[in-house]
Parts: C-alpha cells; sequence; structure tokens
C-alpha cells in the first residue's frame, strides 16, 4: 500500500511546485528580484559614495570633501574594484529584498488594492510592501552598509552575520531598524504614489501615443525617486550613522542631535546627491525591468 501511494503523493507535490511556480505572485518574485540584480551591480559605487559621506560627518573618525574626493580616495587606495565593495551583502539584500516587495505589492494590488487607486491608496500600499520587506532584510542591510563604509573587515556576508551575533546580538543584526524603515516606508510609499500618477497623467495627457512603454517607465520612475529622495534624506544619514557605529548611536533620537550639533541642517543633507542618483535611476530602471517582465508573463497589476 505504501508503494501505491508514492506515485500519487508525488504527483500531488509536483502540482503544488507548478502552481506555485506560475502564480503570479512568484512570477512578479521572480520579476522583481531580476530587475534587482541588474540594477544593484549598475548602481552600487554611487551607494558606497554615499554612505563614505555620510560617515564622514564632522567629528567622526574621516573626513570627505564630496562625490569626487571619495571617488579618487576609493580608487587610490582600493583600486577600482573597491567602488564595487559591498556589492555581494547588497545582493545578498537586496535581489530577495526587492522580490519580496514586487511580490507583497501585488498580492496587495490585486487583493486588496482598487483598480484606479487614488495616491493616498499608492502611498499606503508601496509603505506596506516595503515594511515588510526592509524588516525581513535588515541584517544584510547593516552588512552591506558597514562593508561599504570601510571600517569593518569581514572576511564575507555569513562571517559578518556571525560576527555581529556573537559580538552584539540580535540588536546588532537589526541595528537603525528605526531608522531604515522611517527612510525606506515613506520612500516607498511616495515613490509609488508619484510613480503611479505620473503614468496616469502621461496616459491622460494624450501627448505620448503609446505610454506603456519603457522608456515612459523609466522617465516617470526617475522623476518618482528624485522626489522621494529628497524628502527621505536626512533619516537615510541617520540610519548610516546607527548602523556603522551602533556603540555610538544607539538611537534615533542621540544621531539627530550628533548631525544636528556637529553640522546643523546640512548635515542631514550628506550624500544627497549620488543617494538621489542611485535611487532615482535604480528604481526607475528596477520598475522598468520589472513591468516589461510582467508583461511577458502576461500579467498586469491595477
Amino acid at each position: 500500500m505504501l508503494r501505491e501511494s508514492h506515485p500519487t503523493h508525488s504527483k500531488t507535490i509536483n502540482n503544488m511546485i507548478e502552481s506555485y511556480l506560475s502564480s503570479p505572485v512568484f512570477k512578479s518574485f521572480l520579476a522583481g528580484s531580476l530587475s534587482g540584480t541588474c540594477s544593484t551591480i549598475i548602481f552600487q559605487p554611487l551607494d558606497l559614495v554615499k554612505t563614505r559621506i555620510q560617515c564622514a560627518v564632522k567629528g567622526s573618525p574621516s573626513q570627505s570633501n564630496g562625490i569626487m574626493a571619495v571617488v579618487i580616495n576609493v580608487v587610490r587606495n582600493e583600486h577600482m574594484s573597491g567602488l564595487w565593495k559591498g556589492v555581494v551583502p547588497s545582493l545578498s539584500r537586496t535581489v530577495p529584498g526587492i522580490g519580496v516587495y514586487f511580490s507583497s505589492l501585488h498580492w496587495l494590488r490585486n487583493n486588496i488594492g482598487s483598480s484606479d487607486p487614488v495616491p493616498l491608496e499608492s502611498f499606503l500600499m508601496g509603505m506596506t510592501a516595503r515594511s515588510i520587506s526592509g524588516f525581513s532584510m535588515l541584517p544584510f542591510t547593516v552588512v552591506k552598509t558597514r562593508f561599504e563604509c570601510g571600517r569593518y573587515n569581514y572576511r564575507g556576508v555569513g562571517n559578518a552575520l556571525i560576527t555581529i551575533y556573537r559580538g552584539e546580538g540580535a540588536k546588532g543584526l537589526f541595528s537603525g531598524l528605526s531608522a531604515t524603515l522611517l527612510r525606506d516606508a515613506p520612500f516607498s510609499g511616495l515613490y509609488l504614489m508619484f510613480y503611479t500618477q505620473c503614468k496616469k497623467n502621461v496616459s491622460n495627457s494624450g501627448y505620448i501615443s503609446n505610454p506603456q512603454t519603457a522608456p515612459v517607465h523609466f522617465a516617470c520612475g526617475i522623476i518618482a525617486g528624485c522626489l522621494a529622495s529628497m524628502v527621505t534624506q536626512p533619516p537615510d544619514v541617520v540610519k548610516t550613522l546607527m548602523q556603522t557605529q551602533p556603540q555610538k548611536f544607539p538611537t534615533v533620537h542621540s544621531s539627530i542631535i550628533f548631525v544636528y550639533q556637529n553640522d546643523g541642517m546640512k548635515g542631514f543633507l550628506r550624500g544627497i546627491v549620488p543617494r538621489c542618483l542611485r535611487r532615482s535611476l535604480m528604481a526607475a530602471f528596477a520598475w522598468t525591468v520589472y513591468e516589461q517582465m510582467m508583461k511577458s508573463f502576461g500579467i498586469t497589476g491595477k
């Protein structure tokens, strides 16, 4: 009897696997992960430069004069490949993270959202999807930030996770959680709101015969990314300090006080140029690839 039940049992499992792999949620995860891989590798140098600039707040161990000074310093001391330092932990975080974000967003859009979302609805869905992704991937975000700042000599992602856990406990792996969510959740909410409204305005304008093209999606993504990046810049500075120097900056409040006392309000704008460039280009690229892949899968969201 056992032998007779095996083929049926295996067939049931295979059917379940095939059903999951062909589901819109999985295809959304796959499209998001692939788009995240490409955009992360291409724009990693901008993220590294942004992190180095933010770590150099006046009064901290290192100083920087700007984007070119950081680039020249990195190339001189770490060679050209140094600009891609942290790309492995970035991929470890971004690839599954963007997949989780897009699949969560797809589910929310098609199970809770309306067919014609208002700006507030887009904002809330973007925030929710990013909060899920940001929390689940935070340990890898901490590792990525520490690799990029150049102050830690971990032997790899696995070694970094173990070292942080042994030395700082689970608290270390989730350092900067509040600042990360304060940055990422509003960014994604604002981005989706601006992106959705921008596409809607283009479609309603009548100036473009086919608004559902990659160039249009990319242009809308650039506009949405710039606006969302500028609004969420201060939490990004705070997050970087909390994750690279958790003993010195254990809370959001202590980080804010330090930045303001040493650099004033302009301190919260440190790294805004490379961050705006990276977040705008990366988000626009990721969304363009994602939308084109979903179209090729024959899936359209609301």
